[in-house]
């Protein structure tokens, strides 16, 4: 048995059986592996940032790590984007990450690079594995990194030589660690806010968007009469008619605010303090109004669940019925022209029960999130980093972890060009996947950008670097290319069919509407 293969088997020992991948010259043994060892299924991506895109997607429905391989520094620096993504999102990958072989990288080869520092900043672990004999404990330890909830990024890099040596075998993975409690000073602080007859807001973040949690959440806010909002980015949250009720925080500075200027004591679990995506002159950092006293209650990596549920029986919730959205999606579907709104209303009564939702229609998303609360039962899934190109690779790997569930990307088409790769990837697993591009034929968030920073009206250099005309993309004519259906709608009338369309097809099905 060589390394290679003691690294595949001891990803099989760790519950890592799926591989997104797009190898060369160095991963060649390890490719070789896994042909020899079954149990691994392997995905390919045309472009890196599509495997680790994939591999985020994976994650935050499989809730577990799914291996990425990836081929010396340029490679993994093709990838980094959406590891980015992934480490705000606190998904936990195995990235293994070819290297040359030991004695070969004195020589100072075309593709010779210092690894280590390309991973560094995206990773929360990094190891180069110098021998064959060490590598399947070394892939333990990051299956184990990579599992520490609420998930981290482990970056395994495997030189040629350690891939092709001798082995003793497999390792033994350690099983995931139990989250931690919450600290009881710091329950009893929550308690004490949601007690005290100041206006509260509860801020949730990470697995407290999900489950049980959110459940012990709606049962504290119909005792306590207290706000709950979510941050603005989640990377997954339940929701939809019959979950409980929660707000979602807006990327607009001053919708924020707004939000939360009756606030004086904001609770936070899983969540951190709000602050705006950017700078903006004159306006503050800071989403957190004068005077509010804020609790940080838990973070991420502790046990939200037991959290919440511990406040709920603090605060004699445990039997209180939770606030709930009311169902809203009984009403006929909006027809004629195409407006924000009526998309709003479009999706809140289109989406199909137990949906995944992946949201980087950045623009046009803004309203849907709000307007979807009435919407069958469904997940709903944002870009985390803000590095766009993350929704349609992130929609393949949500796709294997939940092959018996529809999943739909609403795509903005500036962030779709980033990842367009993946739906070739799409089309090869025959994934169940309804792709929506909001073809406004624009970087239209930057259009607004230009002015919320005071940089003033757009000149004809402006216009050309956020706008995508000159030629128009053709969406149907580009699925089709990568191999997936797709047809184009221009009224809402058109988008009913198409998305019904979409709906009913057993594979990945794209729609292009000309906004």
């Amino acid at each position: 048995m060589n390394g290679a293969e003691s690294l595949v088997r001891t990803l099989l020992n760790g519950d890592v059986n799926v591989c997104f991948a797009n190898p060369g010259t160095s991963e060649m043994h390890f490719v070789a592996a896994l042909d020899r060892v079954e149990g691994v299924r392997c995905i390919l991506g045309l472009f890196e940032g599509v495997v680790t895109g994939a591999a985020d997607g994976y994650y935050r429905l499989a809730g577990k790590p799914a291996a990425t391989l990836l081929h010396l520094a340029p490679g993994l620096g093709n990838g980094l984007a959406n590891l980015h993504n992934a480490k705000k999102a606190r998904s936990g990958i195995v990235n293994i990450v070819g290297e040359h072989a030991g004695y070969h990288i004195q020589y100072d080869a075309p593709l010779t690079a210092d690894i280590e520092g390309v991973a560094r900043p995206m990773s929360d672990w990094v190891k180069t594995s110098h021998s064959s004999k060490t590598i399947a404990a070394d892939g333990a330890l990051a299956i184990q990194v990579a599992r520490t909830a609420p998930g981290q990024i482990a970056t395994l890099i495997l030189p040629a030589d350690t891939a092709w040596g001798d082995a003793d075998g497999p390792a033994e993975v350690a099983a995931p660690a139990l989250r931690a409690a919450v600290a009881a000073d710091a329950l009893a602080k929550g308690v004490r806010a949601l007690k005290n007859g100041k206006a509260t807001t509860l801020l949730l973040g990470g697995a407290a968007l999900r489950g049980k949690a959110l459940e012990w959440a709606g049962r504290i806010a119909a005792k306590t009469g207290c706000g709950v909002l979510s941050e603005f980015n989640n990377a997954r949250i339940e929701r939809g008619a019959g979950r409980a009720q929660v707000r979602q925080l807006s990327f607009v500075v001053e919708r924020s605010l707004e939000m939360l200027k009756d606030t004086r004591e904001l609770v936070m679990i899983g969540a951190k303090l709000p602050v705006s995506f950017f700078a903006y002159p004159g306006k503050p950092s800071v989403l957190v109004p004068k005077g509010c006293e804020v609790i940080s209650v838990a973070a991420a990596e502790v046990d939200l669940e037991g959290t919440l549920e511990a406040l709920a029986d603090e605060l004699g919730a445990r039997n209180t019925a939770p606030l709930v959205n009311a169902p809203g999606y009984d009403g006929a579907l909006p027809t004629g022209d195409i407006t924000l709104e009526k998309l709003g209303a479009f999706f809140n009564a289109a989406i199909p029960e137990n949906a995944i939702v992946l949201d980087e229609a950045v623009t046009s998303g803004r309203a849907f999130s709000g307007a979807t609360m009435g919407a069958r039962p469904h997940d709903w899934l944002n870009i985390m980093g803000g590095s766009i190109g993350w929704g349609l690779a992130a929609a393949v790997g949500a796709a294997i972890a939940a092959p018996d569930r529809k999943v739909i990307a609403l795509e903005g088409d500036g962030s779709a060009l980033y990842t367009q790769q993946a739906l070739w990837t799409m089309a090869r697993e025959n994934l169940d996947v309804t792709i929506v591009i909001f073809a406004n034929r624009a970087y239209k968030i930057l259009l607004g950008e230009l002015n919320n920073v005071g940089a003033g009206a757009p000149g004809r250099n402006a216009n050309d670097m956020l706008t995508l005309d000159r030629p128009d993309l053709d969406w149907v004519t580009i699925a089709k290319g990568y191999g997936v259906e797709a047809g184009r709608a221009t009224t809402l009338d058109e988008l009913a069919v198409q998305f019904k369309r979409g709906l009913a097809a057993p594979g990945p099905y794209l729609v292009e509407l000309i906004m």
